[in-house]
């Protein structure tokens, strides 16, 4: 029977192959990439552990296909087992905007999360509330060969006018959950590790990386 890796990890037996890369150089993500994966048993490293200086362009027409693309590129470049997200805000009112686009939602150079979260409020102004939205993930897990698996995962809540919490990233602070009186960016980690779209995400992919590393 092969050793897992939780067994490698105790024997000092891993090899860089052994590694899992989160294919990310969003700092947020890669956070919370993993404090996700922290006490699974797979040694993960990131970009910059590696020296790794990647830019994938994301210009595919899903969020799967994004992830994907980011998934193999970092793959191939590294030989590593590679994990990428792609994720979005769709609200409802704007027809599911800004999704896809998310993260380059401000045309303004040099936009900043402030500066989207602005112009998000600013495009939902005159729709009757409340603004129904939902944070998206898809994750794609690549091997070096170029082989892909996926995993997904969605957190329902609804945009408010103002900002709250100082946490998080992105939309989070004026991302509201109803259920729980609180914006993303006022949950503490533990909280936002069992709620957010990405923590889905990750834990639908978690079967799929127990078995790629067993």
């Amino acid at each position: 029977m092969r050793s897992g890796p939780e067994t490698k990890l105790r024997t000092g037996q891993l090899k860089m192959s052994d590694k899992l890369l989160i294919a990310t150089n969003n700092k947020g993500k890669v956070k919370e990439i993993q404090d996700l994966l922290k006490d699974t048993g797979i040694d993960f490293v990131t970009p910059a552990d590696i020296g790794l200086a990647l830019d994938v362009e994301e210009d595919g027409e899903t969020y799967a296909e994004n992830a994907t693309r980011k998934a193999v590129a970092f793959a191939k470049a590294s030989g590593l087992l590679s994990l990428a997200d792609d994720s979005g805000l769709e609200v409802d009112a704007l027809d599911g905007a800004p999704g896809l686009h998310s993260a380059r939602y401000s045309p303004k150079p040099g936009a900043k999360d402030a500066d989207r979260r602005a112009l998000l409020l600013q495009n939902l102004k005159g729709s009757p509330r409340p603004w129904t939205a939902h944070f998206h993930a898809t994750i794609a897990i690549a091997k070096p060969s170029g082989e892909v698996e996926l995993a997904e995962g969605n957190c329902y809540g609804e945009i408010i006018p103002e900002e709250r919490g100082t946490g998080g990233f992105g939309y989070d602070p004026v991302f509201f959950m109803e259920d729980l009186g609180k914006t993303m960016a006022e949950l503490d980690m533990e909280q936002k590790n069992r709620l957010s779209h990405r923590a889905r995400a990750v834990m639908n992919a978690l079967p799929i990386l127990r078995k790629l590393f067993a």
